[in-house]
């Protein structure tokens, strides 16, 4: 298959192999102290784990999961007022498959549809901006929800519900942005990283330079990555290779899809709906300044949480981690997901306590189908 198989060659893998270990060595990488290298996009822990790269690579790289999870940071407390707009006659509630089983402590979207409320599932927001103009005498509301990858299909939805005069249409807005978690985790004394592996999807957006700041004032080294195995076994070797040479720098190896400078269009749409949030709650890291998005007062006629008088406008109470949930531990990398007590016991993905658990780039759900860890549970 184009632009896939030849990312998979085994010669290839094997021999970018051999050079990570020679790196390894020559650094004096061991499993008893080992290079912590961060992963940040939940996508590449799932591909480190369908390709049991962690299995593969020489023993002193330990991979660390970042928060790059957008279903699975977000906290209880909006996924329960998702279901408060959900609930409500006039709504029709449209979300990603995703945050269906997400658990807030009123439950889930899933199940907050089984006790009647119209939540529908969609697969873009445009499948959002339909039902809208097929029902004008509902109120249709699209969980917006993602970082920079997703956050520009909402933008152009909102600026085409605006053009169209569509007024039954809103966006229940939970956009956030990468860079201001991995500050906020690089400013913990307690994180110890030698190196990032830079979101591919993200970047496609914002481009690379947003990550400057991670070399330039905090001396570590980071590499954007694309999602086959060599193109992650490559960005490891050539973290290896900065590390040894001393240098912190910003590197692109998914140069065949990131531009330098991001994407002009998805930035200017970006810019002229969201403005950013004085702070945003993150389940695990908390209230992180500047990290979150909201929609102009421009274009509030398109905004749920003034419609519906719900979020961060109207005050809200933060809610706890389920009792014996490690979701945010995990999510910040400081421990494995088998480390949390209810991993396979009393969180499957059948019958979740965490976001972890059920999302498709969550570390829970890797370690579960991919890592064994569903067998030893069992």
């Amino acid at each position: 298959m184009k632009f896939a198989s030849e990312f998979r060659d085994p010669a290839l893998a094997r021999s970018l192999l051999s050079a990570i270990a020679a790196r390894a060595d020559a650094i004096g990488a061991t499993r008893d102290k080992p290079l912590h290298i961060m992963e940040i996009c939940g996508g590449h822990t799932h591909a480190i784990f369908r390709y049991g790269l962690d299995k593969l690579v020489h023993e002193g790289i330990e991979f660390i999961h970042g928060p790059g999870c957008p279903v699975c940071v977000l906290p209880m407390s909006r996924v329960d007022e998702c279901i408060e707009i959900a609930s409500r006659p006039e709504v029709i509630f449209t979300t990603f498959g995703d945050a269906m089983r997400v658990p807030g402590a009123k439950g889930s979207l899933l199940q907050a549809k089984a006790r009647g409320a119209d939540i529908r599932m969609v697969y873009s927001p445009l499948d959002a901006l339909e039902l809208a103009r097929r029902n004008p005498g509902r109120e249709v509301v699209f969980f917006g929800l993602g970082f920079e990858t997703t956050t520009p299909s909402t933008a152009l939805s909102i600026l085409q519900a605006a053009r169209e005069g569509l007024g039954n249409f809103s966006v229940f807005c939970n956009h956030i942005t990468v860079p201001e978690p991995i500050r906020a985790l690089l400013g913990d004394p307690d994180m110890v990283l030698d190196g990032f592996i830079g979101p591919g999807h993200v970047s496609m957006v914002i481009g690379i330079h947003p990550y400057d700041f991670i070399a330039a004032e905090f001396g570590k080294p980071i590499v954007v990555a694309g999602f086959e195995p060599t193109d992650l076994l490559q960005s490891v070797l050539m973290l290896l290779t900065q590390i040894a040479d001393g240098r912190a720098e910003v590197e692109n190896q998914y140069a065949r899809v990131v531009p330098e400078h991001g994407n002009p269009a998805s930035l200017a749409a970006i810019a002229e709906i969201y403005e950013r949030r004085p702070s945003f709650e993150w389940r695990g890291l908390g209230e992180i300044d500047a990290s979150g998005l909201k929609i102009r007062d421009g274009y509030g006629a398109w905004d749920a949480e003034r419609k519906f008088g719900v979020g961060y406008g109207a005050g809200r109470a933060v809610q706890p981690e389920p009792e014996g949930c490690a979701c945010g531990a995990v999510m910040t990398g400081r421990i494995k997901p088998t480390a949390c007590p209810a991993f396979g016991h009393g969180c499957t993905p059948e019958m979740p306590l965490g976001a972890l658990m059920v999302s498709s780039e969550g570390a829970c759900a890797a370690y579960w189908q991919y890592g064994g860890a569903r067998a030893a549970a069992e």
